[in-house]
């Protein structure tokens, strides 16, 4: 599998990131059998990063990872996250080292690569976001130091919250990693959007992470699952999706996701998810995408897709003519 550089932390990351969450389902409700074939096989087909978090499942994903990875974790990438709570605002440096910690314990390491603040990031604390000067000031100091003490050896947010906000911290430079909302129904990370269109305007965010040699995680690749065209979901993945950065609802998601049916007819790929992972993987500013799955057979249509490549200049001109539709419908409400 193609690998990417991950910004300025060198690290030389698959282009498909084994993501560990619950919206696939795979890694927090699954048989340990089925778990530890598919951790595996992906290591056998080139996937070299593992995405985690101790909110996946209460722990469970941290631990099945750490059991499914076994001893063996030469050349093998790993990254976890930190939620912080309302209470933790007052003692932060402690709640984030604590967090730590206890992932390590699960994950059976002694260290990280990348450790990711997993909180929204807003200019004002309103719905318990957390400003960038709150995390300038009593966050990435504390990231700081466990990157001195070997703890982490990079450290990143994840891109949810106010794009000026977002941008803020990419513009620190303090920052190694971030993970950021990228998919044909979210496009806007990755290039100029109508002010009318349906989404949130992350105002090419990619290409300002690229600038300031930040590492770019695409996540939501495929919309929580909406890009599949169905809102039937798996048996083990969450049974709700709320949309980031894109529609109201997880059914106007899979609404609009069923517009990009014409590309398959048209023979530009054989499925939605397909057209999807291949958009994401066409802009070449982004180091990785993550995609989270229910099943063996899910990882390996993803990795099938990565596989084949990023999309023909026609097909992308189709999903931008699309996604313009979109936005002149919104503008002619």
């Amino acid at each position: 599998m193609e690998t990417r550089r991950l910004g300025r932390t060198g690290l030389e990351v698959s282009l498909l990131t084994f993501g560990c969450g619950g919206v696939g389902g795979l890694m927090t409700a699954g048989r340990a059998a089925d778990q530890d074939r598919a951790i595996a096989w992906a290591r056998d087909h080139g996937i070299n990063y593992f995405d985690t978090a101790p909110l996946y499942g209460d722990g469970a994903s941290e631990l099945n990872l750490g059991r499914a990875l076994g001893t063996d974790r030469d050349g093998i990438f790993v990254s976890t996250k930190v939620r912080l709570s309302e209470d933790d605002r007052t003692d932060a440096a402690n709640a984030i080292r604590a967090s730590l910690e206890a992932s390590l314990t699960r994950l059976k390491q002694d260290h990280v690569d990348l450790f990711h603040l997993h909180n929204k990031v807003a200019r004002s604390t309103e719905g318990g976001a957390f400003t960038p000067q709150k995390i300038f000031d009593d966050i990435t100091p504390e990231l700081i130091k466990l990157r001195d003490e070997g703890k982490t050896r990079f450290f990143g947010f994840t891109g949810n919250g106010e794009t000026d906000a977002l941008r803020q911290l990419i513009e620190s430079e303090l920052f190694d990693s971030a993970q950021i909302f990228y998919n044909i129904l979210v496009p806007s990370a990755g290039e100029a959007v109508p002010a009318s269109y349906p989404g949130q305007d992350y105002r090419q965010i990619i290409d300002a992470a690229d600038h300031h040699d930040v590492g770019t995680i695409g996540v939501r690749v495929l919309a929580g699952g909406a890009l599949s065209g169905s809102e039937t979901r798996h048996p083990l993945s969450m049974p709700t999706v709320q949309p980031i950065g894109s529609g109201q609802d997880y059914a106007t998601d899979v609404r609009r996701a069923m517009r990009f049916e014409s590309l398959i007819a048209a023979g530009h790929s054989t499925s939605l998810p397909e057209l999807a992972i291949r958009f994401a993987i066409s802009k070449p500013a982004l180091s990785t995408i993550e995609i989270g799955t229910a099943t063996l057979d899910e990882l390996q249509q993803a990795v099938n897709a990565v596989n084949k490549g990023p999309l023909s200049v026609d097909a992308l001109a189709d999903i931008k003519a699309i996604q313009a539709s979109l936005a002149a419908e919104c503008a002619g409400r």
